[in-house]
């Protein structure tokens, strides 16, 4: 694509390298076929490469953020285009510049600033996030009359929330939790935010199962959210504040000993972590520092797939349909190895038609654009139902926030602690007695039988 950038403009680095980027999009159009939203409403403006095509008239002055911005903010940053694309086009950090540019740029209305601004304030820090959850149940009965408002997105923030009361997790304090087994190293694992709160569950089946695997866990103190949901909403100095307090506290970590690798079970926040070097790329303190964490970081079952385990307790006929997140398949790249770890757990797996395509949630995306994010979520749940499983996997928890309701659906690392000894996940004891006991060393076929 030509682009007609000033010489001035193109000394500041980071309009340098949009150039670059916007120069290898030749229009071809291989990236609609697998644009959600472009599948959706067929508007060309809302297709990766209308997008493209507004930034860049937007960066060379020819249209304002104001105009950009609505098509930018139905873009689910899936990076399915990315995934698609021949030429290589760098659409993510094209699209994070574009959106921090809207940001400081131009004035939203009150009421979507307003909201916007809640969401910061709450959603990255878990103890006021767990105060907030608390007080839902005063706003539960008005949910349906606020979707059908023009406070829709109050309601489906309220649709997202738990019904119960939010649990607390067994592995919720700064800590190092030893393995019992022989020990092979020793890794940090980002306790996350939102889901620290809605499903500490996750965190304490990652703890046991790498535990298992022969690692101790290093639970740190007072590490925070990674960034992810601000820089996506445009707002990039916060979220750079907050990846240093993490990189700091990481790197304050290696003078307690080596470290294999910085663990992440939310694949959102994994690809924001593994994206850390290119943040402070051209930040001199901490461009080496966020380099070093980027190299570290690594996906709960990205890490596990490069070590050797053990057999599992038992194998089963349980169906395990594996919903691949955006941020793992396309932002991280991570796609056969949770499968085949489950597989190698007892599990069957089946594929998910359309696994490319997003089921809606996309970090605050649907609440945000609640009426777009439930055609994708319904549009998943009829290709999930296709395939009749027992149960989804998913290695991000805001799919599963995002697809709970007619199956039962659990990160897949609740179901590896499972198979390799750990507890039952709560939503699958009704599938508990389908779990056929291997023998241990030493049993007979006899003993195999009579356990069956």
């Amino acid at each position: 694509m030509e682009t007609n950038f000033t010489l001035a403009q193109l000394r500041d680095p980071r309009m340098k390298e949009a150039d670059a980027i916007l120069r290898k999009c030749v229009h071809c159009g291989f990236c609609i076929a697998t644009c959600p939203t472009y599948l959706m409403l067929g508007d060309e403006r809302d297709s990766p490469r209308g997008r493209i095509y507004l930034i860049k008239t937007m960066l060379e002055g020819k249209a304002t953020p104001k105009q950009v911005r609505p098509h930018l903010d139905r873009c689910l940053s899936c990076y399915s285009c990315m995934t698609t694309c021949p030429s290589g086009v760098d659409y993510r950090h094209l699209s994070d510049y574009a959106r921090q540019i809207i940001e400081t740029s131009s004035r939203r209305a009150p009421a979507d600033e307003a909201i916007r601004k809640l969401l910061r304030a709450i959603l990255p820090y878990p103890k006021r996030f767990r105060m907030a959850l608390g007080g839902v149940f005063l706003a539960l009965p008005f949910r349906r009359l606020l979707i059908r408002s023009r406070f829709k997105t109050i309601g489906a923030m309220l649709n997202l929330a738990p019904r119960g009361r939010v649990k607390s997790g067994v592995y919720t304090q700064a800590a190092t939790v030893k393995t019992e087994k022989p020990r092979r190293g020793r890794v940090l694992l980002l306790r996350g935010c939102v889901q620290r709160v809605l499903k500490p569950n996750i965190n304490d089946s990652t703890v046991r199962f790498l535990n298992h695997i022969g690692y101790d866990v290093v639970l740190s103190e007072n590490e925070g959210c990674c960034g992810s949901l601000t820089l996506h909403m445009g707002k990039e100095a916060e979220a750079k504040a907050m990846a240093k307090a993490n990189i700091d506290i990481w790197q304050d970590a290696r003078e307690s000993g080596p470290i294999d690798a910085i663990v992440i079970n939310a694949s959102g926040c994994g690809s924001t972590v593994k994206d850390y070097a290119h943040l402070f790329a051209d930040d001199p303190a901490y461009a080496e520092k966020a380099r070093y964490v980027s190299s570290l970081a690594k996906d709960v079952s990205e890490f596990a797939a490069s070590r050797k385990i053990d057999a599992p307790v038992g194998w089963s006929d349980i169906r395990v349909a594996y919903q691949s997140s955006c941020s793992m398949q396309h932002g991280q790249r991570v796609i056969e190895e949770p499968r085949q770890l489950l597989r190698n757990a007892g599990f069957t797996v089946v594929e998910i038609p359309e696994g490319h395509i997003c089921c809606g949630s996309a970090g605050t995306y649907n609440m945000l654009q609640p009426d777009l994010a439930k055609q994708l979520r319904e549009r998943k749940l009829q290709a999930i139902a296709s395939v009749k499983p027992d149960v989804v996997a998913s290695g991000n928890v805001g799919c599963i926030s995002q697809l709970s309701g007619p199956f039962p659906i659990v990160h897949t690392v609740e179901l590896l602690d499972w198979a390799y000894g750990g507890p039952c996940p709560a939503p699958l004891k009704h599938l508990e007695d389908r779990i056929r006991p291997l023998p241990r060393e030493g049993e007979s076929a006899e003993t195999e039988g009579a356990l069956a």
